[in-house]
């Protein structure tokens, strides 16, 4: 009987799976709800549209949220909504109905029920943010046909798998201003994020403003900081998203910039503190057997803590090598004295002495994973980052949930390194790890990760979208839903959704092109630039010596973007001529290699400037080796020599030009072994 039970519920189970499968193809939902049900209706979307609140909004959270989706649904249709809202009847079009108001903490219910009839659409939620949640779901899902625009009829049931789903920004190596924050707080709103990390402090800079310590702001940050009322009204915007803000001030080491304006704090006497200017690990670091610096932090705690409302105050504690501790006598005779044998031992004793300051805040105190020693105590939450295997149970993420700490992983999910869409997606936070349900409620959930050595304003955008969007998935949809290509279909909608909030990872990358160019046409550079992608894995400014704070962030590497558009494309034709030898296919390739043996006369015409004469060889060895192969392809003839100039300029398309490489040189080596094989005449 049991084993009959099972053969149905699998059964079921298998027939969900595969509905599930074939709406997720018809709607671009992301991330993708847990339950999703067609009910064969569908509600007009005309100017008589309107919405009602039905719960107490006493934070005004769905108010706000109600007036923007209802601009943002009317810029995407284009109906002229009469109305719209407040309406204080409850015979209005969209009903909003929750329960209470969230705290904004870890244990915010958010999960929302969307049902949408052809006379209704219902939002019902535990929470303001839930509704937020349910809001955000009903803008994707507008649809139109050539009658007008509508929401499909559909029940949703929906909550996130994880507690904990982040984005980190890091505005210490690189700063951006308010504008660029709020926008991409929107942006995560969108996909249902919850948790901005604002990294605001590092070598390079301190950005925020104190009255304690106004050195900060006056020698340690060139200038550009937040001051308590930015802060204030960013974390305000946050919470109306429904977004907390955590706030992190990196110490001990990573502290250049502190120790510029506050020497005294520092590890090593007679030491000549600046800002500094390259990315990388440095050696200043704050002295720990100071008094004077504790009393230093617990100052500027208790002067900044308060401007962030959450629960939780991330103290970095990464990178330090403690080499000024290391060359510091009294340190030296510190360590022996209170029985540290490590300089890891001596940060531990720095972080608990942290962890006792902002516990008197009422703060919780998170940090990176170097600080998960075994006198931490376990009350700190492990931010974990490093592992073998990016977001398997190797990772330090496991490591903690075993030993009781709560932690949040980021280990997989560093954007800045240049990875496709499809290696991030892959990554699950907790993979095939064997956990107890205690150690599986530790696991908070994860972060991803943008540092800004190599990103400026204009370029931001652009290396945390879309991508994150996809990533966002990982975080609140169920484990099953896997499927790349279905995510890319979905990604494609979405990404555009992203560009009407205001992201700019789209329309700055034509901005980059029109400087370099000096105002000419860019089509050129266009072409090259939808097969090139940034180097990756920090290769790009390897030691973190090219680059500099002020270096130009205007090249052809920043207009180019993972996941470049025709090789994505290209490579998938390839792959698949080569397996089935479709002449559709064939064709297809054939486009391809004549728009790039044309693209080089076009280059040529603006190519007599400086910043573009490193891209010379790129178009050049791109146009020869594509009229080989398109020759070959249309004659079915290549000869001995006509191979071998071809693999030559294979191989020159293999190096790196202005800090790119050239993603489709795979697919051409491929393609040219198999015009050997096939037409070669000897």
């Amino acid at each position: 009987m049991n084993r009959i039970i099972l053969i149905i519920i699998t059964g079921l189970f298998s027939q969900f799976a595969t509905s599930q499968q074939a709406l997720s193809e018809k709607y671009n939902l992301m991330p993708w709800p847990q339950e999703i049900q067609e009910n064969n209706s569908k509600f007009n979307i005309n100017e008589s549209l309107t919405i009602t609140i039905l719960g107490n909004d006493s934070e005004g959270r769905v108010q706000k949220a109600s007036t923007k989706f209802l601009r943002r649904l009317a810029d995407r249709t284009g109906v002229f909504i009469d109305t719209g809202f407040p309406i204080e009847n409850k015979n209005a079009a969209i009903k909003i109905d929750f329960q209470s108001v969230s705290d904004l903490t870890i244990h915010q219910d958010e999960s929302y029920t969307l049902h949408i009839k052809s006379d209704e659409v219902l939002i019902q939620a535990k929470t303001d943010v839930g509704a937020l949640r349910a809001l955000e779901t009903l803008l994707q899902l507008t649809t139109h046909t050539n009658l007008g625009n509508y929401f499909p009829g559909v029940t949703i049931q929906d909550t996130p798998r994880f507690v904990w789903r982040g984005l980190m920004i890091d505005v210490a190596r690189h700063f951006q201003p308010v504008a660029v924050i709020k926008r991409n707080l929107d942006a995560m709103a969108s996909v249902k994020l919850n948790v901005f990390h604002w990294h605001l402090t590092d070598d390079q800079g301190f950005r925020v403003a104190s009255k304690t310590y106004p050195k900060l702001q006056e020698l340690a940050s060139d200038g550009l900081y937040y001051t308590h009322a930015q802060i204030k009204d960013v974390v305000q915007y946050a919470s109306d998203l429904g977004i907390r803000v955590i706030p992190e001030f990196d110490v001990p080491g990573h502290a250049s910039a502190l120790l510029t304006a506050y020497p005294e704090l520092g590890s090593k006497d007679n030491y000549t503190y600046s800002i500094e200017r390259y990315a990388g690990v440095f050696d200043p670091t704050l002295n720990p057997i100071k008094e004077e610096t504790y009393v230093f932090l617990e100052n500027l705690f208790t002067e900044i803590a308060p401007l962030f409302p959450d629960e939780y105050f991330h103290i970095g504690g990464d990178e330090n090598e403690g080499k000024h501790w290391t060359e510091n006598k009294e340190i030296e005779k510190f360590k022996k004295k209170h029985q540290l044998k490590t300089n890891h031992d001596l940060q531990t004793f720095f972080n608990i002495r942290l962890e006792k300051i902002l516990k008197k805040l009422d703060k919780k105190l998170m940090g990176w994973d170097e600080i998960m020693t075994p006198t931490m105590p376990t009350t700190a939450v492990i931010h974990s980052w490093r592992g073998t295997n990016e977001g398997l149970k190797s990772s330090t993420l496991i490591e903690a949930a075993k030993k009781g700490y709560n932690t949040v992983l980021s280990n997989g999910y560093y954007i800045d390194r240049m990875l496709s869409v499809q290696h991030h997606y892959s990554v699950d936070p907790i993979a095939d790890a064997v956990l107890t349900k205690e150690e599986r409620k530790r696991i908070l959930g994860a972060e991803t990760t943008m540092w800004s050595e190599l990103v400026t304003p204009l370029t931001i955008d652009s290396r945390i979208w879309p991508r994150t969007a996809a990533i966002a998935e990982r975080y609140w949809s169920a484990k099953e839903i896997t499927d790349i290509d279905n995510m890319l279909h979905r990604l494609e909608k979405v990404s555009l959704h992203l560009e009407e909030l205001g992201i700019t990872h789209i329309r700055n990358k034509d901005v980059i092109l029109r400087n370099m160019t000096k105002g000419k046409d860019i089509s050129s550079l266009i072409t090259l630039s939808n097969i090139c992608e940034p180097l990756k894995v920090y290769s790009r400014n390897k030691g973190g010596t090219e680059y500099k704070s002020f270096s130009p962030f205007t090249l052809f590497a920043d207009a180019c973007v993972v996941d470049a558009k025709d090789a994505v494309v290209f490579n998938k034709n390839t792959t698949q001529f080569l397996e089935d030898n479709n002449s559709n296919t064939s064709s297809k390739i054939k486009e391809y290699l004549m728009k790039w043996t044309e693209n080089h006369e076009a280059f040529m015409q603006i190519s007599k400037n400086p910043i573009l004469q490193s891209l010379v060889p790129l178009s050049k060895n791109l146009a020869e080796v594509s009229q080989l192969l398109h020759t070959s392809f249309q004659t079915k003839k290549i000869t001995e020599a006509e191979f071998d100039q071809c693999k030559n300029y294979i191989k020159q398309l293999k190096e790196p030009f202005a800090d790119t490489e050239v993603v489709i040189v795979d697919a051409l080596q491929k393609l040219l072994l198999y015009c050997k094989a096939k037409y070669l005449v000897k």
